[in-house]
């Protein structure tokens, strides 16, 4: 019979490691706590680092959330020279002599400010025709893919090591492609160029003062001490109103029973989507409409 697995819930923010997939990272991170379901909060490729929260039991029902977060990271560009997979995987295709200077890219960076249209890299996930867009370049398809609207939030320039390399932090919004802001940052600025380096300091809440390597999970895990890296499912939804509810309304939407508006405390966040708690403890997802309060997801803790 299937091992189930502990009921473990919530979120273990974990510091991927240069070289495994995060679904790799997943896995290791399931087999370490033992939890029966798992989930991770948006991808990271195997050359990138940083952050990759992940979510354990019921704190899964939450991942869009993180999905949908604004994230920071931090990414070397080479300039120079343009790769088939617009980081150091790839061939390179184009090369070039021009290197910009500080004062160039400092201008250059707020039109990529804003709502921007990007195209993303040939070698990524997106489907065409029902198949991977990384499956039908490595194919030797010629791929084009439509730009798409995405947000920049912040544009920094953190260093110029020296005439080849360029260092950038980018606060973004979801969609955006990293490896794609390397390879248009050196067309606007008249060269080519790839990503050396990439590594994702932010995901929401979730920074890397909240992250824990892989061998430090590990050892925590061993001696049995959750409580130092499992963080409530809650801290997912930092950005949603709260509504703390008395037992008897908590039970009530447990059943899948509304609750009239009428007989609630004053303080009930607007129409929309909020976090339920009581005792505490995070009860579920509920919305307002008309005159009562209907629960939308719950977590069975």
């Amino acid at each position: 019979m299937k091992r189930r697995g502990r009921p473990v819930h919530g979120w273990v923010i974990v510091d991927k490691p240069l070289g495994l997939t995060s679904t790799q990272c997943l896995a290791r991170v399931r087999r370490l706590t033992d939890a029966a379901k798992a989930g991770h909060g948006g991808t990271l490729d195997p050359l990138a680092t940083g952050i990759l929260p992940i979510a354990l039991g019921e704190a899964t029902k939450t991942v869009n959330w993180v999905m949908t977060a604004g994230k920071t990271y931090r990414f070397t560009v080479r300039w120079g020279e343009a790769t088939e997979t617009d980081d150091t995987e790839g061939a390179v295709t184009e090369r070039s002599d021009v290197r910009p200077d500080r004062a160039a890219i400092e201008a250059m960076l707020p039109s990529f400010t804003g709502e921007i249209l990007q195209r993303p890299p040939a070698y990524s996930a997106i489907k065409v025709d029902g198949q991977r867009s990384y499956d039908l370049a490595r194919k030797g398809e010629v791929l084009e893919l439509a730009a798409r609207p995405i947000r920049i939030d912040a544009l920094r320039l953190v260093d110029c090591p020296d005439p080849d390399h360029a260092v950038f932090e980018v606060d973004c919004g979801k969609g955006a492609y990293v490896r794609a802001l390397g390879r248009d940052f050196a067309l606007a600025l008249g060269t080519y160029g790839h990503i050396t380096a990439l590594r994702r300091t932010r995901v929401g809440r979730y920074d890397e003062k909240a992250a824990f390597s892989l061998d430090s999970l590990e050892e925590l895990c061993q001696k049995d001490a959750a409580h130092a890296y499992l963080l409530p499912i809650e801290t997912a939804l930092d950005d949603i109103p709260a509504l703390v509810l008395t037992g008897p309304q908590a039970d009530r939407l447990k059943h899948g029973q509304p609750i009239k508006i009428a007989l609630m405390a004053p303080g009930l966040p607007p129409e929309g989507e909020f976090l339920v708690m009581a005792d505490g403890k995070p009860v579920g997802l509920a919305e307002r409409s008309a005159d009562e309060v209907r629960p939308l997801r719950l977590f069975n803790l």
